[in-house]
């Protein structure tokens, strides 16, 4: 086997306070916040001169973990178009299980979170909804009830 498990997913903010709050208010767990940088950090990356700070964010039964990454130095470069359509070519979105999408959306949004169109109903099993989250990025949100 070389896959043991996914350590955790990514995601550039440029507000990394707003980021924390949106993923807090939706159950995630600050595990910690660092600054990165050095030649290391350099070599991992590909870029020269990185200074970043991070906040890995962990999903409450501790199996998955968001690394939320704001660069202080080179500044992170905008996506064109500023908004991706959900059918953008990389990293689709990232979906979350929740107990009641209702009151999962209602504490959402004020962090600034947009549904993309309307939640629907797949096959009388799930409730699932497309929004935007902090930096323009698809965050999924899925309730089961069927």
């Amino acid at each position: 086997m070389t896959i043991r498990r996914i350590d955790n997913v990514a995601i550039v903010v440029d507000d990394l306070d707003a980021a924390i709050a949106f993923f807090a208010e939706l159950g995630m767990e600050l595990e910690g916040r660092a600054h990165i940088e050095g030649d290391f950090a350099d070599r991992a990356v590909g870029l020269d001169g990185i200074r970043s700070e991070i906040a890995m964010m962990r999903v409450p039964d501790g199996h998955g973990r968001l690394e939320l990454t704001t660069y202080l130095r080179p500044e992170a470069s905008a996506p064109t178009p500023a908004v991706p359509p959900p059918n953008t070519l990389g990293l689709h979105r990232v979906m979350f299980a929740v107990d009641d999408l209702d009151d999962t959306l209602a504490r959402l949004r004020p962090h600034g979170a947009e549904l993309l169109r309307e939640v629907a109903n797949y096959q009388d099993e799930y409730r699932l909804c497309y929004l935007r989250g902090p930096a323009g990025i698809i965050v999924a949100l899925a309730e089961q009830v069927g």
